[in-house]
């Protein structure tokens, strides 16, 4: 016969660490869902307090990046756009990739940055990453309804595929943040010099990705190793999606494939680095 519990009768929860590699509990992660919501929204109001601009960081950052890159990439350089006017063929690389970068930086000091949090209460850990990489997403909704406005303002009309490509493509661009900040933060738990790593990781990235110039100036035979690149299919896919630019699916494919194993190896170390988090921290 099963035992009912008294009002206000406590429980004892054993909680003992894994041992090597685990699976993902989802079923975890939904029961904590609330924690992860009201880390998403600490993350947010410390983005935006005490800022003369607020909100608006999240449209110059990318536009601000757009106007340099027009100026020495598209008229000094004469680096080509596929004939697209420059501005906005570099901008609408920019709002994924500006993305990706602030979920990157965020996520992965992470862990260092809720150190009290971590030693005090316990919850599964993939939260704090989690949490800062959706928080990211509030700067994107800005800078995307920016980019919307230019298309209309440049007389570009999405393509019919809109909106089924561009989430599928922000998924993609959120599993590659996510994942490269599950690898990094749980690294910079242990190594606190990982900091000083990502901002050049980010920067390699950038210059990594069509970003400033179309993969087009890539040799044709290098162009499905330059696909292993994650964000290249990110931002080529925004372009198509948006201004109906003409890439290779294989490189569609391949880069999407690269962002999930990225995404799975994350989660798996993560999980498996995750039980020495609150001594080390």
């Amino acid at each position: 016969m099963a035992q009912t519990s008294l009002p206000g009768e406590r429980h004892s929860v054993l909680i003992r660490p894994s041992k090597g590699w685990t699976a993902l509990n989802l079923k975890e992660l939904w029961r904590y869902r609330e924690l992860a919501f009201f880390l998403t929204w600490r993350d947010i109001k410390v983005r935006y307090k005490q800022t003369a601009l607020g909100a608006a960081w999240a449209v110059l950052q990318p536009f601000l990046t757009m106007v340099v890159f027009s100026l020495f990439f598209g008229r000094l350089a004469g680096i080509p756009s596929d004939n697209i006017p420059y501005p906005l063929f570099a901008y609408a690389a920019l709002v994924p990739w500006t993305f990706f970068a602030n979920g990157l930086n965020q996520s992965s000091n992470s862990l260092v940055g809720s150190e009290n949090l971590i030693k005090k209460v316990f919850f599964p850990r993939l939260i704090v990453p989690l949490s800062s990489v959706i928080a990211a997403l509030s700067d994107f909704m800005i800078s995307f309804a920016f980019l919307l406005g230019m298309l209309f303002w440049f007389g570009y009309v999405p393509s019919s595929g809109f909106v089924v490509l561009i989430p599928l493509f922000l998924a993609q661009a959120f599993i590659t943040s996510l994942g490269f900040g599950l690898w990094l933060s749980a690294l910079n738990v242990a190594y606190r010099d990982i900091r000083f790593i990502v901002p050049f990781l980010s920067q390699f990235l950038m210059f990594a990705t069509p970003i400033a110039y179309p993969v087009s100036l890539l040799p044709e035979k290098w162009r499905i190793l330059y696909a292993a690149n994650p964000m290249v299919g990110v931002v080529e896919g925004f372009r198509r999606a948006l201004i109906g630019t003409d890439t290779a699916p294989a490189i569609l494919l391949i880069s999407y494939v690269s962002s999930l194993t990225i995404f799975i190896t994350g989660i798996f170390f993560f999980l498996r680095m995750e039980k020495d988090f609150a001594d080390v921290v």
